[in-house]
């Protein structure tokens, strides 16, 4: 799936893949995809409920090994 940009959150704890996520976008324009890699399993459930909360859409998303994928459009 293609993206407008990638943010790399793996390594990090919750709450900063969240933390990090919002600041990417409101970089973006609405209609625009970021895809999030991270390694926190509760980042799942966060970034689904962070997603639907913010009026935002999660596209997708995969498990890779140790390694999650989201991608979010957003609204």
């Amino acid at each position: 799936m293609n993206a407008d940009k990638i943010l790399d959150a793996k390594g990090l704890a919750c709450p900063m893949p969240i933390v990090k996520t919002r600041k990417e976008m409101k970089e973006l324009e609405s209609g625009q995809v970021l895809q999030i890699l991270a390694t926190d399993k509760g980042a799942k459930a966060d970034l689904t409920a962070w997603a639907k909360s913010g009026g935002h859409e999660l596209l997708d998303s995969q498990e890779e090994g140790d390694v999650l994928k989201f991608w979010i459009q957003k609204g």
